[in-house]
């Protein structure tokens, strides 16, 4: 599984990063878990509020932070 967390920088995508990769490691699976930085790749996904979240290439959230839960749970459908 591939997971995109999208964001210039900011403290919320800093947070949605750390979220995902704890929630990541609490269920044990195999993903890879990359922090997308620049912006046109950003937009490229049409997402135009940070932080975004992407699973396997589709948007799963956009323009707000996820809780760890909230990220397991998004994990566990795919």
């Amino acid at each position: 599984m591939e997971i995109k967390v999208l964001g210039t920088g900011c403290p919320k995508c800093k947070s949605l990063e750390k979220a995902t990769r704890d929630a990541v490691s609490e269920l044990g699976i195999d993903a890879s878990v990359i922090k997308e930085e620049d912006i046109m790749k950003i937009m490229g996904y049409g997402v135009m509020r940070t932080p975004g979240l992407v699973v396997n290439e589709k948007v799963v959230a956009s323009g707000r932070l996820l809780s760890v839960n909230e990220i397991k749970e998004i994990l566990t459908e795919k």
